[in-house]
């Protein structure tokens, strides 16, 4: 199991683990609310039998005190409609929204008892009560204000752990990000300062081979200054680790085609290698990177190759959204769908001797320093793959056959 894998399934386990911590969370304050919810439907029936009573015996003065003591001890949000609808008594609500005329009769704010009833009503179901003289009526009330809070609390409990989690986790995410960074910088210009050496060196015996042995027309030589070249390239990339590389205007076909003459000359016999598309498409590019990445995917096409078999690269321009389409196929292997997100990961490879780090390095040079983007654009197992990079183009030129002026493409 690849590291990338291991750090999924830590994931999916800490993933896990919330939600099981979430949910006994809010099944434990649901216990709490269905608790609740029934002492206050207890608190409001001994409330209507109350007042029942009490219009009962409104005339005894003996027992009106027994029952003031007993409904102020089952204060509640109530509403009792008459028959027809209307309302005759309310206790609990917002006193200001009741008037009273010169003739001691209560006017109500019409709008704000409605809206209380009507969330009364579809909280709870309604009691029937007798009012003075036998009269029918019914009695409505909505969930405490505690209540109401504790429904809602283990939700806004989980939100702001959530938050407090994700906000934990991208800023030691950030934190380490920038630690490995540095270590990585540090490693690659070391790496750079100590090739240094040895690739003046070779340079210097190449020479020397030439003068000594009259080999200037060699071709053997020439691969070998190719390869010391080459050489030169990489320890220049590990220097410029770290710093923002310089992107120029480039002919994008012609960056290819020399990179890939060079890869197809020490790569196997049996693969064939075909480049066609725009060669007049333009874009900007630090080439000493964007090398790195048609190398990556170069290499990844050939190691998906076993026998025989043929990688093509086609360059194709987008006038309508001014991008460079850059695609490379291959006849390989091919990979599972549910891979294609999972190649760019670092760590990821299908390789026993692999690190896992080229796609993710090729991912990270597009995105990051040529504001590009790269993706799997389709693959088959058994079939091969296509890679597909997105460039902004820069300048694209005419043929000299036309106006001989430049176009922006």
């Amino acid at each position: 199991m690849n590291p990338y894998q291991k750090k999924r399934r830590w994931k999916f386990f800490l993933l896990f683990f919330a939600i099981v911590i979430g949910g006994a969370s809010v099944f434990y304050s649901d216990f709490f609310v269905k608790k609740m919810e029934r002492e206050e439907s207890t608190q409001f029936k001994l409330w209507v039998k109350v007042n029942e009573q009490r219009m009962k015996m409104y005339d005894n003065e003996q027992f009106i005190d027994v029952f003031e003591i007993i409904q102020k001890n089952t204060k509640m949000d109530v509403i009792i409609t008459k028959k027809d609808g209307s309302i005759y008594l309310w206790d609990g609500l917002d006193s200001t929204k009741t008037l009273y005329r010169s003739d001691e009769k209560r006017t109500y704010d019409s709008l704000y008892f409605v809206r209380q009833l009507d969330k009364m009503k579809i909280q709870h179901q309604p009691v029937a009560m007798q009012g003075i003289d036998g009269e029918k009526l019914t009695a409505y009330y909505k969930d405490s204000f505690i209540l109401t809070q504790l429904r809602f609390f283990p939700y806004i409990q989980l939100g702001v752990i959530a938050l407090f989690l994700l906000t934990a986790y991208v800023a030691f995410s950030s934190a380490r990000r920038v630690e490995q960074d540095q270590v990585w910088v540090g490693m690659a210009k070391e790496t750079a300062h100590q090739l240094g050496t040895p690739i003046s060196s070779l340079m210097a015996w190449v020479e020397l081979i030439k003068s000594r042995f009259n080999a200037e027309e060699d071709p053997l030589i020439a691969e070998m200054e190719n390869d010391v070249y080459r050489l030169e390239i990489i320890a220049d990339r590990f220097s410029k680790i770290g710093s923002k590389p310089i992107l120029e205007d480039h002919v994008v076909f012609l960056v290819v085609e020399k990179f890939v003459t060079y890869f197809k000359a020490r790569a196997s016999d049996k693969i064939k290698f075909a480049l066609n598309g725009d060669k007049q498409v333009r874009a900007l590019l630090s080439v000493p990177l964007f090398d790195w990445v048609v190398e990556n995917l170069l290499k990844n096409a050939a190691n998906a190759i076993d026998n025989e078999g043929t990688i093509t690269i086609a360059i194709v321009e987008n006038l309508a959204k001014e991008e460079v389409f850059i695609d490379v196929t291959d006849t390989g292997r091919g990979i599972a769908r549910s891979k294609f997100d999972a190649v760019f990961q670092p760590g990821y490879t299908t390789r026993k001797r692999g690190w896992g780090l080229g796609l993710s390095l090729t991912k990270r040079i597009i995105e990051n320093f040529h504001n590009g983007h790269i993706f799997v654009k389709e693959s088959e197992l058994g079939k091969g793959t296509t890679f597909r990079i997105v460039l902004k183009s820069s300048i694209t030129y005419e043929s000299t056959s036309n106006t001989g002026l430049p176009r922006v493409g």
